[in-house]
């Protein structure tokens, strides 16, 4: 199959959502409104670092998890963000070289990086597409071409649907992707959540910035515990439940990282 890669645009006068994270991470693609950006959100949560990179260690246990664990050999990850380390395909083809993955991302600067993220194992599969989370029918469709959808798919849907303005919408696309998925599929997900730990002020504050990286003007929204649980709907909540990056199967030490204003969770698709 090829990709189409239609020509990247970057507008460097504004702070994007994507480079920003990538600049938490200690990457190098983003431009210096990102920085400045950036450090004025650390300024406010200097705990967005640690989130980050929690974030990012969670992804690699849940991943290792599903295709050591439960055999899982395609993933479908939907919001890919810039690469740093640790890309979905890399982790579930040290585990599992002939895994295919599916990346899905709209941003213009992972664009220009799809043919790296593109390489991966001789008997495995990558493939990208340039698509909005909030076109499940596209996704699906792109997706169907590298995946088979009569066996189990991972969904990897990490820090993507607070980018969504109504949680109503961003309930609604996660179970249509779900939908096309066959019994023994898991749904990964990790959100920015307004009630784990952080102060009011803090989660106002951090909102209100995020409008300024913001393609759409919506900027980020933190959606509460009750919410990110209800993302997991008609699946099998895989223990310990909808927790802190850091604690998902992970016993963190006191000096390990900590991921206020964040809960995920893994399920899985009776």
């Amino acid at each position: 199959m090829t990709t189409e890669y239609p020509p990247a645009t970057f507008d460097t006068t504004r702070p994007h959502s994507a480079r920003v994270w990538n600049y938490f991470l200690g990457g190098k693609d983003n431009f210096p409104v990102d920085r400045e950006h950036g450090d004025r959100v650390i300024a406010v949560f200097p705990e967005i670092i640690q989130v980050a990179r929690a974030s990012r260690a969670f992804l690699a246990r849940a991943i290792t998890f599903l295709a050591a664990e439960h055999g899982i050999r395609q993933f479908l990850d939907v919001g890919t963000g810039l690469p740093v380390e640790n890309n979905t395909h890399q982790v579930a083809q040290r585990v599992a070289p002939e895994s295919r993955v599916v990346y899905v991302d709209n941003d213009p600067l992972v664009l220009s990086h799809a043919r790296a993220l593109l390489v991966g194992t001789p008997e495995g599969k990558t493939a990208y597409l340039d698509a909005d989370a909030r076109d499940p029918e596209r996704i699906l469709s792109f997706a169907a071409e590298t995946l088979d959808f009569s066996k189990p798919v991972g969904l990897m849907m990490m820090s993507i649907m607070g980018l969504v303005p109504t949680f109503d919408e961003a309930h609604s696309i996660v179970q249509r992707l779900l939908s096309a998925l066959p019994s023994g599929s898991f749904l990964v997900l990790e959100d920015g959540c307004a009630d784990a730990d952080p102060e009011p002020e803090q989660v106002s504050a951090v909102e209100e910035m995020s409008e300024v990286s913001a393609v759409d003007g919506y900027g980020y929204r933190y959606r509460t515990v009750e919410q990110i649980t209800r993302y997991f709907d008609g699946l099998d909540i895989v223990e310990p439940g909808v927790v802190s990056p850091t604690r998902w199967r992970n016993d963190p030490g006191p000096d390990d990282l900590v991921a206020p204003m964040e809960a995920c969770g893994v399920g899985r698709k009776p």
